[in-house]
């Protein structure tokens, strides 16, 4: 490596994949095992913390005990690419690890990750997470007792149902046969995927609607197989926000229109089922107020993905859950390529007053949509208001030309001053006029 390209690599400042070091210790071989253990990295020895270049006195024989200590001290055994860079007469070691394809690796029995620009201890369950990971394996393809024959009825036929509207699997004649080509039968026994989708299970979506953090106004608990979970949460939360009615300004027909776009609900919804972490007995839990709804699952993102990353879509997908992963992509649910945020962004665009917010919790990841309400929105509340009425106004007189001011009044529920205004506006914009007397004429639409 040229110095200036380690110049460059230092200006960038301690990341999740770069630290400095004064000197070489027992934090040195952490932070390699940490890179190990995530995406990789590099640790510079010879720079302190804010980026100065100090240097190090260094011999050939002492470089090889480093490099000794760190392969004797690590398991499995981690062999960095050593660079020596000189840069104004003095040296920087350079230690490059990358990310070891079977983990975990641990230094002296201890195991760790790297976590932006640090690194932290791994729990049991992550060191457990990260040995399915690398071995291609997940939680919920370990096998159950539950028979074939015990599985709901209901489920299995909306599976069906959905895979072969979606086309992406051939279904045969024998779902049996065609949950061992999934990999839902294994050896004659089901998976855990296979009881969460379609049997009797311990995990639960808890759905309350709040006028308030403390105060539920209603509540529900949903125990069904996750297949059809799905739809009875999609169905509570639909009862529980507003269907609004939109007027266009060039039509008189309303548009429904609901407060939050359902496909990016469905999305969410089931981005908490499918990566939920189904060792932790936590029920997915979901929180409806009046501006804003709140999904939290048991779980962390998992090693090498970020906030950053997913919000911009920017990230190689990596599934906890691969069997239920497998699963609703056949249904048509969810894709598998890491572009579900790019669809919610999609999505969002209509709803320009939207925004959401993702975090990293200590093992859960929390979800939230709420309004934004802008300056911009703020200075055109009364404009979009009247322009309601003003469409409102017209589908009365559409159904009923002989309507009076009065009636509109009351049916608007507005001041009959307000109406009287609203009429004017109409007649000055040429939209309407009245023929004959205020109380034997009619109104006569001239735009429609």
């Amino acid at each position: 490596m040229t110095p200036e390209a380690l110049q460059h690599i230092i200006r960038q400042g301690e990341t999740e994949r770069v630290e400095f070091k004064t000197s070489f210790n027992k934090s040195v071989i952490e932070t390699l095992v940490a890179f190990s253990n995530t995406r990789g990295g590099k640790v510079l020895i010879g720079v302190d913390n804010k980026g100065n270049i100090k240097g190090t006195d260094i011999t050939e024989e002492s470089l090889q005990k480093w490099v000794n200590e760190i392969k004797q001290n690590t398991s499995p055994a981690l062999l960095p690419i050593v660079d020596v860079i000189s840069v104004d007469k003095k040296k920087v070691i350079m230690f490059t690890i990358n990310e070891f394809p079977i983990k975990p690796v641990s230094y002296k029995d201890r195991y760790f990750g790297r976590k932006q620009n640090s690194n932290h201890k791994l729990s049991i369950d992550e060191i457990s997470e990260l040995r399915f990971i690398s071995l291609n394996y997940s939680f919920d393809a370990f096998k159950v007792e539950t028979k074939f024959n015990d599985l709901d009825k209901n489920a299995l036929n909306l599976f069906t149902e959905k895979v072969r509207k979606s086309g992406r699997f051939n279904l045969s004649k024998d779902l049996q046969k065609d949950f061992i080509r999934l990999g839902l039968i294994k050896n004659h026994k089901l998976t855990r995927a296979c009881e969460l989708l379609f049997g009797l299970h311990h995990t639960h979506i808890h759905i309350g609607r709040f006028k308030s953090p403390t105060t539920i106004i209603d509540d529900l608990m949903i125990r069904s197989p996750l297949i059809v979970a799905v739809e009875e949460a999609l169905d509570f939360i639909k009862r529980n926000i507003r269907l609004e009615f939109v007027f266009g300004s060039d039509q008189l027909q309303r548009t429904e229109r609901w407060q939050y776009p359902i496909p990016v609900l469905r999305e969410l919804l089931l981005n908490a089922i499918v990566h939920r972490d189904y060792t932790n007995p936590t029920d997915v839990i979901i929180k409806i107020y009046d501006e804003s709804i709140e999904i939290t699952n048991p779980g962390r993102l998992l090693d090498g993905l970020s906030i950053e990353d997913i919000l911009s879509g920017d990230y190689i997908p990596k599934h906890r859950n691969k069997l239920l992963v497998e699963a609703f992509y056949l249904t048509g649910d969810i894709e598998k390529y890491g572009t579900g945020y790019r669809r919610v962004n999609q999505w969002l665009e209509e709803y320009p007053h939207l925004k959401y917010e993702l975090n990293d919790k200590t093992g859960f990841i929390q979800l939230k949509i709420l309004s934004n309400v802008t300056d911009n929105v703020t200075d055109n509340v009364t404009d979009n208001v009247t322009d309601n009425r003003l469409n409102k106004i017209l589908l009365l007189i559409r159904n009923n030309n002989k309507i009076s001011t009065n009636e509109i009044s009351k049916k608007l529920n507005v001041s009959k001053r307000t109406i009287i205004r609203d009429l004017d506006k109409l007649k000055k914009q040429k939209i309407i006029k009245r023929i004959g007397s205020e109380k034997g004429g009619y109104w006569q639409i001239i735009k429609k």
